[in-house]
């Protein structure tokens, strides 16, 4: 896999590991590294052997958002500059929503602005007990991006959503797993130990299953039952003729332990 500026990038026993690594500036994401994300996710989307994408940052916070002193010292722009900047964002956003595998993102500290966002596109998120988030663009006189208008009201709801965009308000680990934005919060020090257990987990599932399941939830809420029903009919027989699923059907008569089996969380 080859270096970036701004990410750090590894893949072990089918797990890819993509670490936002501007510690310095809490992860802030710039033009290079909206760059280097999409470039890092098609390359590890186009690998066989990367089964589950589990994203973090580096040092004590997910990501503080855009790039805040860039834009300063951007200086002024007209709006179709803007834009155009912008497209580096979308094509950023698209990539990780239609990255086929599963995305686990782990966060901890600070995840505001376009960190939350990238939190919202990711399968599962886990907290630790130390995060922090917030959709602080309105503090900067700036709307959601990074995919955030259309994610947040499908995750908390719209009058949620509303809320937390029109008021820029923080909210603590706890609050985001009562709204659907976490799955588990975590002792800060056991946050990626359990991240990667649910990666690890991941990779003894059937790809097939995964990517076609994944794939129906990202028009869950845009499809009718009529359309939902012929998708699961379609990926259903396909993954009923996979060799997986003969396998895993063999197990469970042979009385086999699976080979897929999710890790109980800590109590």
């Amino acid at each position: 896999m080859q270096t970036f500026e701004t990410l750090i990038v590894s893949v072990q026993d089918g797990v890819a590991r993509l670490t936002l690594n501007r510690p310095e500036v809490m992860n802030a994401i710039d033009r290079r590294m909206a760059a280097e994300l999409t470039e890092a996710l098609r390359a590890l989307g186009a690998r066989e052997d990367v089964r589950v994408l589990l994203l973090q940052g580096a040092g004590a916070n997910f990501c503080a958002g855009g790039d805040v002193r860039g834009m300063r010292d951007a200086g002024p722009r007209s709006a179709e500059e803007a834009r155009r900047g912008m497209d580096l964002y979308r094509d950023m956003t698209l990539a990780l929503h239609g990255f086929e595998r599963p995305v686990i993102a782990a966060a901890d500290g600070v995840a505001y602005g376009a960190g939350f966002s990238l939190l919202l596109l990711a399968d599962m998120v886990l907290l630790g007990e130390r995060a922090r988030l917030c959709m602080v663009f309105g503090r900067v006189g700036l709307i959601p991006d990074c995919g955030a208008l259309y994610t947040l009201p499908r995750v908390v709801g719209l009058q949620r959503a509303r809320e937390l965009v029109l008021s820029a308000r923080e909210i603590d680990a706890a609050e985001a797993q009562a709204m659907g934005v976490a799955l588990e919060v975590v002792a800060s020090d056991a946050l990626l130990a359990r991240a990667q257990a649910m990666a690890g987990a991941l990779t003894q599932a059937s790809p097939l299953a995964l990517a076609l399941a994944k794939r129906h939830f990202q028009g869950a809420f845009d499809n009718d039952l009529p359309a939902t029903l012929a998708h699961e009919s379609h990926g259903q027989a396909l993954a009923l003729a996979s060799a997986y699923h003969r396998d895993a059907v063999r197990r469970f008569t042979e009385r086999q332990p699976p080979l897929f089996q999710w890790p109980q969380a800590r109590r």
